[in-house]
């Protein structure tokens, strides 16, 4: 019982963590206006492990590859540590065990943005008919807008926004399909 507890505060705390940093990454990928006071929160919470990051790893090409180290990290950080509260023989096991957990965190980054994607597109829907005025409305609507831009242009004109609904099907078909089958050819029951 103890075990699972902290798996749970593991998981939990890490995908957080993860998602602040992940998201500060695509925040800026996307151009999203910082003055927002979500997207300053989001700033706030991952500065203390960005800025030092930033000094071993610089920007390049306009985008900040400090905060999406971070991400990838903590994935590889959260699985590590999951598979020693399993009690995971590391020792009996040698260096042979890093490359796996560095290629389940590439593969849970995937995913992690799989699912962020999944839900900044069923929050912005839900902003449309609620409340499209709302403060996560800048913050939200750029990270979206261009994920979604191409379906709209390729489905035909109606009242209804179908955008949204084939964007969360294509994210669902790539967690179900490629990557489960990447990651059970890769790392069978690991």
């Amino acid at each position: 019982m103890l075990a699972d507890t902290l798996r749970f505060f593991i998981q939990t705390i890490g995908g957080l963590f993860a998602v602040a940093v992940l998201l500060r990454f695509l925040m800026q990928v996307m151009r999203v206006p910082f003055y927002n006071s979500f997207a300053q929160f989001i700033v706030r919470i991952t500065d203390f492990a960005v800025r030092p990051m930033r000094r071993v790893i610089p920007g390049w090409g306009g985008y900040d590859w400090a905060s999406l180290l971070l991400a990838w990290l903590m994935e590889v950080l959260v699985a590590a540590a999951l598979l020693w509260v399993r009690d995971f023989p590391f020792s009996l096991a040698g260096a042979g065990v890093w490359p796996a957990l560095l290629g389940v965190g590439v593969l849970e980054l995937v995913k992690l943005t799989l699912y962020l994607i999944m839900g900044l597109t069923l929050l912005r829907a839900v902003l449309s008919w609620m409340n499209p005025y709302s403060p996560l409305a800048p913050v939200i609507y750029p990270l979206t807008e261009p994920l979604l831009a191409p379906f709209r242009r390729m489905l035909p004109a109606s009242q209804f926004d179908f955008s949204p609904m084939v964007l969360l099907i294509l994210c669902q078909f790539l967690l179900v399909v490629p990557l489960a089958a990447i990651e059970r050819a890769l790392f069978g029951s690991f």
